[in-house]
């Protein structure tokens, strides 16, 4: 073509040889489309005859123009000629619009939706529109040209058929950048639509050469011609449609064809500009102002493009965020899963300072059963959100699956317990579920790290902890026992306290913890607190080896144990405080306790004022009239005797008016509350109340500064919690300064 077109043989041959060239290439293309039309229904069917219609008229026009007398100089086409040439347009236009529509229609790409990328579109179709129009006024609109179609020699028709074509090309374009990746037929459009847009540049390239005199000019103009067919022929052919839904977003919606598309005007416009000016032709002056233009409808396109672009990016960037908290985070309650939370044990095991509480909710088939999945569902998410109220922000809560939590507790490697007791507090109060009051009990396995294994994963201290967790459950569930290197031996304190003979069972031992008067934080009672570390090592939560106890019908063998070892051991360290001994409501009303309360207080030299029994309710108080009795002669003996964890388990304001008690210990359920105000308020009712009936009132489970100047505030001057003091063996208590006798 571009030989033929440089025409180093004469004028004639050359234009015969561009007339082959083009109707050969025409008449394949047409050839191409009926063959493909006859094997497809439809609308796939009516875009290529429509094509073939529009190819048929240029074909006509072209045969009609150089059968006629070769172009002479000066004359114009006939009227066959022109309606020839007139229908190419109105044909390829409504080809290209069948065509779209059997694709499905043009849409925005959900990523590029919203105003920039409208912007973009409309910027695009401007930049095509002003570029194809500098094109078409540089050849003087084809107005005395016979170069360009329709050859008419009639300027207001060479005008309207400039402008038909400008429209043909400004609506390819703009749909070529909303033809997506994806859709059935793309090939097949941008096919077509280079060779439309080829062949009506070439149109207006063959007038401009035309009009500026250059010699060969039809030739070289008349290349689109060629080209523009031969890209039809393809076009008309059948592709592969797109294949699954993941092959159509592969591509996020931009490629090649669209990086490309909305410069390719204004590439050609500055090489035609290149080769004005070099051949030292003059602009006018709207030709000028019209490329101004355009160059600032690019730099405005390109503005809103970047800022398209970085949208994108942030969009992309929160999707990437969102999918990476989806990944590591609980999709029914929000809390981290077990991915992340391993990932913070492994960063805590480097630290070598935490605890691990593995906790899995007793009986909680049994709720899924009762009330169904989604009340279960709601259950959980409850229980996530209250157990998450008892960490702090440097601790992770996360559910591992099911009904199953962990909790990676920073810092507090000594005290696992104090954790499991708040715990266990948090989920004392009973949750709502479909109308219902539900109350909810926990196993949990508690691992401390251990220095002497450096190389245990966190998997393994998942597995020592669900190892403990289940531990718990086989020895009646609710408890909370802290691992240690099993050796095989089944925990059964029932059974190590028949063995004891009424001695001390092998593990068992008190830790002691102190009662303060406030402000001074001055000790004036010790709590002792039953600890039992079973044969295979694993230390076994109070609650559960005292229910255990109780339930073998051990309670009353455990409690004069209790009472025995506290006085004997405080006596031996020479502590002149207050003893208080945590003794079972069942006890009351029984005379063999008033013996053993009698014979350890002789036997140990103890002051009975110095005894405090502390009446814990594993199970309600049946006869309030015996218990009352008992009470009263325990108190004229000096014994004082407390009501412990008011506000919690079976106590009420019934139990202030039938037993006539000395002393309220608070649960410390009052101090877990999140609302000062709330808590200020509480406090001051009960104390106030305390205070009118006679008794004395101690606050327990103090663990903030906040919390003992609140229950100071409250009127309330003695406190116990670990704000003062774990509970530990007597050997770690100092004498120190005391305070003697009870704390009234």
């Amino acid at each position: 073509m571009l030989v033929n077109a440089a025409a180093p043989w004469e004028d004639a041959a050359a234009q015969r040889g561009e007339v082959i060239l083009q109707l050969a290439v025409g008449l394949g293309a047409v050839v191409c489309g009926l063959v493909v039309s006859a094997r497809v229904s439809g609308m796939a069917r009516w875009w290529r005859l429509l094509y073939v219609a529009a190819l048929v008229g240029w074909l006509v026009g072209q045969g009609l123009w150089w059968s006629d007398g070769e172009g002479s100089a000066g004359r114009s086409a006939s009227p066959a000629v022109l309606a020839a040439y007139l229908v190419v347009p109105v044909f390829a236009l409504a080809s290209v619009v069948v065509l779209v529509r059997v694709s499905g229609g043009l849409r925005w790409h959900p990523l590029d939706a919203g105003r920039d990328s409208v912007a973009t579109t409309l910027l695009d179709g401007l930049v095509a529109a002003t570029s194809f129009m500098i094109l078409t006024v540089m050849g003087d609109f084809g107005a005395h040209s016979t170069g360009s179609l329709p050859r008419s020699g009639i300027p207001a028709v060479e005008i309207t058929y400039s402008l038909l074509e400008l429209l043909v090309v400004v609506a390819v374009m703009v749909m070529a950048m909303l033809y997506r990746p994806g859709q059935p037929y793309r090939a097949n459009y941008l096919l077509l639509a280079g060779g439309l847009v080829t062949m009506a540049a070439s149109d207006r390239v063959a007038a401009y050469l035309d009009r500026v005199g250059l010699e060969q000019g039809n030739s070289l103009g008349g290349i689109g011609f060629v080209i523009g067919p031969l890209l039809i022929a393809y076009a008309m052919l059948e592709y592969p449609a797109p294949g699954t839904d993941a092959d159509r977003r592969a591509d996020l919606g931009m490629d090649a064809a669209q990086l490309i598309l909305p410069y390719v005007g204004f590439l050609g416009i500055a090489m035609l500009f290149a080769f004005h000016v070099l051949t030292g032709r003059p602009l006018n002056g709207f030709v000028v102002w019209a490329t101004v233009a355009m160059v600032l409808l690019v730099v405005i396109r390109q503005i809103v493009a970047r800022r398209a672009q970085h949208l994108l990016t942030q969009r992309l960037y929160w999707a990437q965020r969102g999918l990476a908290y989806q990944v590591h985070h609980d999709a029914l309650t929000g809390l981290p899963n077990r991915l992340l939370f391993g990932q913070r044990l492994e960063e805590a095991m480097r630290n070598g300072r935490f605890v691990l509480i593995f906790i899995d909710l007793d009986d909680f088939k049994e709720v899924n059963d009762r009330f169904g999945h989604a009340a279960g569902d709601d259950l959980l998410r409850a229980v996530g959100e209250r157990l998450k109220r008892c960490i702090t922000d440097a601790d992770t809560l996360a559910r591992i699956g099911g009904d199953e939590f962990a909790i990676l507790i920073d810092g507090e490697a000594d005290e696992p317990q104090i954790v499991a007791d708040r715990l266990r507090v948090a989920l004392r109060d009973p949750f709502p579920v479909q109308g219902s009051s539900l109350r909810v009990r926990a196993s949990m396995g508690l691992v401390r790290p251990d220095a002497d294994q450096l190389d245990q994963t966190s998997d393994d201290l998942l597995r020592r902890a669900d190892i403990s967790m289940y531990a718990g459950k086989r020895l009646g569930k609710d408890t909370a026992v802290v691992y240690q290197p099993s050796t095989g031996v089944q925990e059964d304190f029932p059974t190590a306290l028949r063995r004891a003979g009424g001695g001390v069972p092998a593990g068992f031992t008190l830790a002691y913890q102190p009662v303060v008067r406030l402000p001074g934080r001055t000790p004036v009672a010790v709590e002792a607190l039953a600890r039992w570390t079973a044969p295979s090592g694993i230390d076994i939560a109070p609650q559960t080896f005292v229910a255990s106890a109780e339930a073998a019908g051990l309670g009353a063998e455990l409690d004069a144990l209790v009472l025995e070892l506290a006085c004997r051991e405080v006596q031996a360290a020479g502590l002149d405080l207050a003893i208080h001994v945590n003794i079972g409501a069942a006890r009351l009303g029984n005379p063999a306790f008033e013996h053993h309360v009698r014979r350890a207080l002789t036997r140990h030299d103890v002051e009975p004022n110095r005894l405090v029994v502390e009446i814990t309710e594993t199970v309600p108080i049946v006869d309030l009239a015996d218990a009352a009795a008992q009470i009263d002669r325990l108190q004229s003996s000096g014994v004082r005797v407390a009501l412990d964890d008011f506000g919690a388990g079976f106590n009420s304001l019934m139990y202030l008016h039938a037993l006539p008690v000395q002393i309220v210990k608070l649960d410390r359920s009052f101090a877990a509350g999140t609302d000062p105000e709330r808590n200020l308020t509480m406090y001051r009712s009960v104390i106030r109340l305390c205070s009118e009936l006679g008794l004395s009132v101690i606050v327990e489970g103090i663990e903030l500064p906040p919390q003992a100047e609140t229950v100071y505030i409250a009127g309330c001057r003695l406190a116990q919690g670990h704000l003062f003091g774990s509970a530990v063996p007597i050997s770690q208590l100092s004498p120190g300064p005391q305070t003697h006798g009870a704390p009234v």
